[in-house]
């Protein structure tokens, strides 16, 4: 339950909203006054010599009631003028000063809701110079508090359930061994070995995404080869093609391929994506792998043979924790958070990625800036 706004808080607000209405018009109005004042001073000063010079030049006589007259008659005029001017000043003010704050008293009603957890708050944008530019930033800023949020929520609760199922396991099987149920045996010493490896591979699963995320923050950028590093990762994974009978098939330029990138981030971006495509591939798949200079970056594609991803999973692979479940289990998949971690890498160098269908091959690729 929220919590509710006491009246005072609610008074408060409001009065504090009408201090500063009352302080830019107050301003306003000061500014007049002291116009009003130099002008004033003006006509005592300099506009009475110049009425008493043009009486000299039309030779007419000059004596003091006619001078008095004539400041007497421009100051009351001064006066009701400078009178009239402030009330439609501070009229005219007083509906502009609204119009210009009424974002701002949205912006510090929305910041209260999002104090107490209501995302759903947005500045209505009606203009297009600064105070419109503050109301579309602030509804930015408030979209990635919202996407975060939730991004946290469900981050708990997959990690959660990750954790739910070996902490299950291993708690069964020592309730067995402590109550006598199950005797000793090498067999459960490998499964409780087993899931102690799973949550350890989730931990640090779950530390590199952390890793990923502020990656923005700690690049070490330097001119690399690209083909270079992909070859180095190949080798890395040739026993695990081997095994499954994959075929690889590589595609390179000839010429050498440079980018400006952290050398071991990005080549955590390619194993993980070896590693997802050796999972998912069936036996005797085939995987490709291709570098294709495209026009203001460079787009590296991993292409393998398996279960097409429907349209509704193609949006999703990216995101952590995400798996399809018709083809990536638990035990066989992962958690799924190498994706996740190849998308925050990637466009923490100013890359994007993706993925898609094609001609029988499942294919994710990422681009980067060259």
């Amino acid at each position: 339950m929220r919590p509710q706004r006491l009246p005072s808080q609610r008074l408060a607000k409001r009065a504090a909203r009408s201090r500063l209405v009352w302080k830019l018009l107050g301003i306003i109005a000061l500014a007049i006054t002291i116009a009003l004042v130099i002008v004033w001073l003006a006509i005592d000063f300099f506009a009475l010599d110049y009425f008493s010079s043009l009486l000299e030049e039309f030779g007419v006589p000059q004596k003091d009631k006619v001078m008095d007259m004539f400041l007497d008659s421009v100051h009351r005029y001064l006066l009701w003028s400078g009178v009239v001017a402030i009330a439609l000043a501070l009229a005219l003010s007083f509906v502009l000063i609204k119009m210009i704050l009424r974002p701002l008293y949205q912006m510090i009603a929305i910041t209260g809701k999002v104090t107490e957890g209501d995302y759903t708050g947005r500045v209505e944008v009606s203009s297009a110079d600064e105070i419109g530019h503050l109301g579309e930033s602030f509804n930015m800023m408030i979209d990635n508090l919202n996407r975060l949020e939730k991004l946290r929520k469900k981050m708990v609760i997959d990690v959660a359930h990750e954790l739910r199922a070996p902490l299950t396991n291993i708690r069964g099987y020592l309730e067995a061994l402590s109550d006598g149920i199950l005797p000793p045996s090498k067999k459960i010493l490998e499964s409780l070995h087993q899931e102690t490896l799973r949550l350890g591979n989730l931990a640090e699963d779950i530390l590199s995404l952390s890793v990923a995320d502020a990656a923005r923050l700690t690049l070490e950028r330097r001119k690399i080869d690209l083909g270079e590093l992909l070859s180095h990762s190949l080798n890395l994974f040739k026993n695990e093609f081997a095994e499954k009978a994959i075929a690889v098939e590589t595609r390179t330029p000839n010429e050498r391929i440079e980018v400006v990138a952290d050398a071991e981030k990005l080549a955590q971006v390619l194993q993980n994506l070896l590693d997802n495509a050796w999972k998912f591939t069936p036996h005797g798949g085939r995987v490709r792998v291709a570098i294709d200079p495209v026009p203001g970056s460079i787009k590296v594609v991993f292409a393998n043979t398996g279960e097409p991803l429907s349209g509704e999973d193609l949006p999703l692979i990216f995101e952590r924790f995400y798996r399809v479940e018709k083809s990536r289990s638990r035990n066989g998949g992962g958690a799924g958070i190498g994706l996740a971690i190849v998308k925050e890498l990637v466009e923490a160098h100013g890359g994007k990625v993706g993925a898609e269908n094609s001609g029988g091959y499942i294919r994710i690729w990422f681009t980067l800036p060259n």
